[in-house]
């Protein structure tokens, strides 16, 4: 199947009852899920409340046949809440159970039910009571109930108003102010928790970096999904696996995306002119530092030679393919830096200096609008890989990437429906190198950049800077 058996059955039980009698009905659920790809549904986690007053089992309809698949084991009793994960769209049962005393439901040889189907939204919360009437609230429809409260208050006010005899252009003033009032108030609270929420989130990631590079056995992260490039300029077909998905922050792990040949192309172009490498100082320029230990060389893309198989070439038109194949922001390579190679070299456990590149971002990650000429996206292509040590890390996204030969990380910062950039979602470090080389290949791509205004135009804050031609 290619998943756990767990995730194509539509609902994990939280609640502890009969496992054997559980486990037989499961393997039912799962041979008529077979031919149904429900591992792509999203996930949902639910709460059932039962105030009926009566004992309730919860059945799971199949999508086509109905047929019912108890999901409760023991009953939900009055008072109680059932836990569970289930997937968009599927359809559920309430159904009331006969008492034991009198095996009849309350109304004599009726068995009362409702049905449920679970919808996109978050937070969903099912609650049936004494009528067996259900009530389905989700984070939206609690926030659409709390605007509503909202607006009653303020709409009673202008009524208070105009039965007083006030004029109705100052009544309209008043439900004005307070309406803006009252949102004003809620966009401050809702600001007060999106700040902590961000304070609690990078303290957790200041640890996560530390144990994470630390652990030379830890794998890499688990992507959110699988996908598959199809590279038409190469007739190749890429693994993907897509391990932050948001509008203004992607990271993709791409398998086979440089090759050998690629590789030793940019090594021997490399051979005699590393240096060590510089960081943006803040100033507009770029100095050394100890957040960044690593050689480093700058190697121009010859395009005329693209024709003629030229590796390097080859290796930058990729880039570009993929990157407009995410963005679809139709990126050429005029104007654009040249490719990087970035060797890191391990010395021991023992260094107390290692190779490395401390948390940082690439582009700007403060959530303001792309500034024009900078950034938006880089793919780290890896070339040679060390013993121990040299993970990438994107800390904020609880990404933990080990790099292998011939793969590539891809992360874009920038929102392309908005041009804001990344609140922090793709900062990344490299790992301190211990055992071994670490050697990759570098592209960071740019928006707005052109052969008449290219990127080194622009200084390290993102400001053009004046022609002296």
């Amino acid at each position: 199947f290619g998943s756990r058996a767990d995730d194509w059955i539509p609902a994990r039980r939280n609640q502890c009852g009969n496992q054997h009698s559980m486990f037989s009905q499961r393997l039912v659920v799962l041979a008529s899920l077979v031919s149904i790809v429900w591992s792509n549904k999203p996930d949902r986690k639910l709460i059932v409340r039962n105030n009926s007053g009566r004992r309730v089992e919860m059945n799971w309809l199949e999508p086509y046949t109905r047929k019912a698949h108890l999901m409760t084991d023991p009953d939900i009793l009055h008072g109680a809440e059932f836990n569970m994960d289930s997937f968009v769209s599927h359809e559920f049962e309430l159904k009331e159970v006969p008492s034991k005393k009198t095996n009849q439901c309350k109304v004599p040889n009726q068995c009362r039910s409702a049905t449920f189907a679970v919808n996109n939204n978050e937070k969903q919360v099912i609650e049936i009571n004494r009528d067996f009437e259900l009530k389905h609230v989700d984070h939206k429809t609690v926030a659409r109930d709390h605007a509503t409260d909202l607006l009653d208050d303020c709409k009673l006010a202008a009524v208070e108003s105009l039965n007083a005899n006030m004029q109705a252009s100052s009544v309209i003033e008043d439900l004005s102010e307070c309406m803006g009032d009252m949102v004003q108030s809620e966009f401050t609270d809702v600001a007060e928790e999106i700040a902590f929420q961000s304070q609690v989130r990078k303290k957790m990631a200041e640890q996560y970096e530390t144990y994470t590079c630390a652990d030379f056995e830890l794998p890499s992260s688990v992507a959110e999904v699988n996908e598959t490039w199809h590279d038409s300029r190469t007739r190749s077909s890429h693994l993907v696996q897509v391990m932050l998905d948001r509008p203004a922050s992607k990271v993709h792990l791409i398998e086979n995306f440089i090759s050998d040949a690629q590789c030793d192309a940019m090594e021997e172009a490399a051979n005699g002119r590393l240096q060590r490498a510089v960081v943006a100082d803040g100033a507009g320029g770029h100095d050394f530092s100890e957040h960044r230990r690593a050689m480093q060389a700058g190697i121009h893309v010859q395009w005329d030679k693209e024709k003629s198989g030229d590796h390097i070439a080859a290796i930058s038109r990729k880039v570009y393919d993929y990157v407009n194949h995410v963005t679809g922001l139709n990126i050429d390579e005029k104007g654009q830096e040249d490719l990087m190679s970035i060797q890191y070299f391990g010395k021991g456990l023992e260094d107390n200096s290692p190779d490395q590149y401390m948390p940082h971002c690439d582009g700007e990650c403060t959530g303001d609008p792309h500034k024009h000429g900078t950034r938006v996206a880089t793919i780290v292509m890896y070339c040679t890989v060390p013993e121990k040590g040299g993970a990438t890390n994107f800390r904020n996204s609880g990404i933990h990437v080990v790099p292998k030969r011939g793969q590539a990380v891809f992360f874009s910062y920038m929102d392309p429906e908005t041009n804001l950039m990344d609140t922090g979602f793709t900062e990344h470090s490299g790992c301190p190198v211990v055992f071994g080389e670490k050697k990759i290949v570098t592209q960071w791509v740019r928006h707005g950049v052109t052969e008449e205004v290219p990127w080194y135009r622009y200084n390290s804050l993102g400001l053009l800077m004046p022609s002296f031609d």
